[in-house]
């Protein structure tokens, strides 16, 4: 078996830079420990916990288009809809194991085990 550290992706509607080009294709490495630790040292996720994932997008989005960088700015320039599709990449290359997510029904609670949909794999 070999170890698939980096998963190629494509956006659903691109970082639009500051010269107007659109960058949609691009490359997210595997997490570190460090990559989900070290950033709750940083004042702006000791103030604001949900920036957590900004910074942990830079750290592992290693190319989008044409940028040289991933910046915390950057991935705070994506649309929104964009920013949920890295962070469900994120967790399906480094949380989902099998394949399989636990869903549950909104009436009952029922939990019960789905497949995770396929994202921008190669």
């Amino acid at each position: 078996m070999v170890l698939q550290t980096e998963v190629e992706f494509e956006l659903p509607k691109g970082y639009l830079d500051t010269e107007g080009t659109l960058h949609r294709d691009g490359v997210m490495r595997l997490a570190t420990a460090a990559d989900e630790i070290l950033p709750l040292r940083e004042a702006s996720v000791q103030k604001n916990p949900a920036y957590l994932a900004v910074i942990v997008l830079s750290r592992v989005v290693t190319r989008l288009g044409d940028l040289r960088m991933v910046t915390p700015t950057t991935i705070e320039n994506l649309f929104a809809s964009d920013v949920a599709y890295l962070q469900d990449l994120y967790n399906k290359i480094n949380h989902d194991v099998d394949g399989t997510t636990v869903a549950s029904c909104p009436q009952c609670n029922h939990e019960f085990e789905q497949e995770a949909p396929t994202v921008g794999r190669s």
